[in-house]
């Protein structure tokens, strides 16, 4: 069964996946850091029984796991997949996750509060994501009652949540626009309208693979409706503005735009040792090469799965012994080499 990252959504390239996040709180207990093991164990477990037939709701398979109990490398392979933030992959206190075959469901239970509930899917498909993770909040708020405030909303750990509990975002591909004079003060823009764009790996020219996140500032004071189309409205500008620049490029440079490409899948395809930092920039290459029909495979390519794929923790989990810096990238280099595609 394919994860959601191995899916490939061509209708709007630049955006390359959508996320919808809610967390909430079950009245019956204090907020996460300030429940002690044996409450959060308890806690835990019955969050766990009364969803034993999530299933049912989206015919979806999933699994349980403590946290605790699993490996450190295996907390930071699932964080460089997305199914968590680095916060709760570090978390010590017991925490659980219900996680779907696909990985594109996840529902951590006692990480930064009882309940967070996330959805991911590749390409632009914030409002379908949305719906689902609606009807799943539903069906957990049938079975457990919220800490609710009618006038504030939902109560979570962090203020920054409280009111829907609700974080849109996508991430977007700018390899072009965040090249250019003006993009700071656009950013800059899309936060006096209450969206946050940043670099998903570094900020400004570190941000290596030139991929951003918009997101929601705020989750009180706007309704759910009002944050997606927020969101929804600063990633097609974004969108939009990329592939103007980029079609000018290409009419102007064209022959150099698709030498870089070609020249980036040469060297993945034969180096023996890359780096990360090399590895992002060469995939973030080949990423446009394909939107924009620069290069061409028989089937399309998931360049955000390498991206995630090549990362350190994932390169660790498919060898049988732990690799030092230099091993990691001959790794990397060897994982890439037997995964891009033969270009037609």
């Amino acid at each position: 069964m394919l994860k959601w990252f191995e899916q490939v959504d061509t209708k709007r390239p630049v955006i390359v996946s959508s996320r919808v996040r809610l967390v909430r709180n079950w009245d019956q207990y204090a907020f996460p850091a300030r429940l002690s093991p044996k409450e959060s164990t308890e806690m835990i477990h019955r969050l766990e029984y009364g969803l034993r037939d999530l299933g049912t709701l989206d015919r979806k398979h999933y699994e349980f796991a403590k946290l605790e109990e699993l490996s450190e490398l295996e907390r930071k392979a699932l964080w460089e997949r997305r199914v968590f933030n680095s916060t709760i992959a570090s978390k010590k206190m017991p925490t659980g996750i219900l996680l779907s075959d696909e990985e594109d469901t996840g529902i951590v239970l006692n990480g930064t509060d009882h309940i967070r509930i996330q959805l991911l899917a590749s390409g632009f498909h914030i409002a379908e994501l949305w719906k689902q993770a609606d009807q799943l909040d539903d069906y957990i708020s049938e079975r457990f009652s919220y800490a609710f405030d009618e006038k504030y909303g939902y109560l979570t750990s962090f203020p920054t949540n409280v009111g829907t509990g609700l974080r849109a975002s996508m991430i977007l591909h700018l390899p072009l626009l965040s090249l250019g004079k003006k993009f700071g003060g656009l950013v800059a823009e899309m936060g006096r309208f209450g969206a946050t764009v940043k670099g998903v790996y570094g900020e400004g020219s570190e941000n290596y693979g030139a991929l951003y996140e918009v997101s929601n500032q705020k989750t009180l004071g706007l309704t759910e409706k009002e944050i997606l189309e927020l969101v929804t409205k600063v990633a097609l500008q974004l969108s939009a503005q990329e592939t103007q620049v980029r079609q000018l490029s290409i009419e102007k440079h064209g022959l150099e735009a698709a030498d870089e490409v070609y020249k980036s899948y040469g060297v993945m395809k034969y180096a023996r040792r890359l780096s990360e930092k090399d590895a992002m920039i060469f995939l973030s290459h080949l990423m446009r090469g394909f939107a924009d029909g620069l290069v061409k495979t028989a089937e399309p390519c998931p360049v955000y799965r390498l991206m995630l794929g090549m990362r350190p923790a994932n390169l660790q989990k498919l060898s049988d012994r732990p690799l030092g810096k230099e091993e990691l990238d001959m790794a990397r280099a060897a994982y890439l080499r037997a995964e891009l595609p033969e270009l037609l």
